[in-house]
């Protein structure tokens, strides 16, 4: 399994993520349905809204998983920290990356992973908006762009009341 890489920027990164307040902040409605829509319209048993810290990915809002963060090196989100682009892994047993990694050789058995990065105004990106499966699969054009226009409704959200991100 390969670590993901942490990127050159991110004291700047985690600062800017701190800067949000809302790391460990409870449930919230207007997150939990963009999660919802997101796993109902790509029929997928998982979807998160993941927030990678300094050691650790967690979930403001989750459907599909009982745990609330995970570690960092283990992270797939980890991973789209680095781009600006989505990261789609169509088959993680196919990708050296992942292909050792103890969420897929285990339990929630990672077969399918598509991030949308959350991007913020000041260009760190701070974690991604997810959809997992445990089979494989793939997304098209009009797939992505979903996932994307998912992803500016949550980064809308998070600058709600942080009018200097």
């Amino acid at each position: 399994m390969k670590a993901a890489p942490i990127p050159a920027n991110d004291p700047q990164r985690l600062q800017a993520l701190r800067e949000l307040l809302i790391l460990d902040t409870p449930a919230e409605e207007r997150f939990d349905k963009i999660v919802a829509f997101a796993a109902s319209e790509f029929d997928v048993p998982i979807a998160l809204i993941s927030l990678v810290d300094e050691n650790r990915q967690w979930f403001k809002s989750k459907v599909g998983l009982q745990t609330c963060e995970t570690s960092r090196d283990i992270s797939f989100c980890g991973h789209a920290l680095a781009s600006k682009d989505f990261l789609v892994i169509e088959d993680p047993l196919a990708d050296e990356r992942f292909r050792d990694n103890p969420l897929v050789t285990g339990a929630p058995f990672i077969r399918f992973y598509a991030g949308a990065p959350l991007m913020l105004p000041s260009g760190h990106v701070i974690g991604t908006l997810c959809l997992i499966d445990q089979k494989a699969r793939t997304l098209d054009a009009l797939d992505l762009s979903i996932l994307g226009a998912l992803r500016d409704v949550v980064l809308e959200e998070l600058a709600g009341g942080h009018h200097d991100i």
